[in-house]
Order: C-alpha cells, then sequence, then structure tokens
C-alpha cells in the first residue's frame, strides 16, 4: 500500500512539472511583445462617424488593432479616450434659452490628447416658459371600447 502512495506522489509530482514547463512555453510565445511605449491611433468607426470601430496601436515594428467605440451624439465631440466627470447643469440663460455644465477631465485614454475642462449646454425651457416633455402616444389607440 505504502509503495502504491509514493507512486502516485511521483506521478503527481512530474504531471505538475510538465504542466509547469507547457505554461513557460506558451508564455514565451505570448511574451514576443515586450513592448512598453504603445502609440495608438485615434478610433475609427466602421460606419459612419461613430458606433463600433477599429484602432490601431504600434510599438516599434508590431502592429495591433483593438475594437473601439466612437460615441454617437453630444459626446462625439470630444471623442471616446476623453473621460470627463461633469458637474450639475446650471441656471437657465434667458437670452440663449439653454442651460451649461462644465466636465473636468478625469481620464485620457490610449494617449489621447485632451482638454482639461469641457462645457456642454442643452435646452432648457419652450417658449411658454415650461420645460420641454416628450409627447408620448394614447395607449390602446385604434382599439375600439
Amino acid at each position: 500500500m505504502h509503495g502504491l502512495y509514493s507512486l502516485f506522489v511521483i506521478l503527481l509530482l512530474a504531471l505538475m512539472v510538465i504542466s509547469t514547463e507547457a505554461g513557460k512555453g506558451k508564455k514565451g510565445q505570448k511574451g514576443a511583445s515586450e513592448c512598453t511605449e504603445w502609440q495608438y491611433g485615434s478610433c475609427v468607426p466602421n460606419i459612419g462617424d461613430c458606433g463600433t470601430g477599429m484602432r490601431e496601436g504600434t510599438c516599434n515594428l508590431q502592429v495591433k488593432k483593438l475594437k473601439c467605440h466612437v460615441p454617437c451624439g453630444w459626446k462625439k465631440d470630444f471623442g471616446a479616450d476623453c473621460k470627463y466627470r461633469f458637474g450639475s447643469w446650471g441656471e437657465c440663460d434667458s437670452t440663449t434659452g439653454t442651460k451649461n455644465r462644465v466636465g473636468t477631465l478625469k481620464k485620457a485614454l490610449y494617449n489621447a490628447e485632451c482638454l482639461a475642462t469641457r462645457e456642454v449646454s442643452k435646452p432648457c425651457h419652450s417658449a411658454n416658459g415650461k420645460a420641454k416633455t416628450k409627447v408620448k402616444g394614447k395607449k390602446g389607440k385604434g382599439k375600439e371600447n
């Protein structure tokens, strides 16, 4: 019984050594990109001017492509790589009919050059002084009771 236990332990140790060596081989192949100073281009949408796209990264002679996303709407103006933390909306400016808020740079991704602050605005009131609301259709439209 003692001999069987010893054989089991030896086989287990041999299996651990073989799997460790196999793991090192995979790391050696994958570790070919020892670059630490990757330079990234801007995100280029696949279709149109926003949405899912690709960005190219280069380091020495190595090139890799990464999936990325360009936001649509008002965030498109400052790109996908500049992340801002926005404060509260300000008071409504009666001359322009808009209210503003300021965002401070939170993070610049992929070596992007971003402004330290950004200001955005949106309409605040309609002509009658009430806040704008979306009009929803009636439920059950076209049904007879």
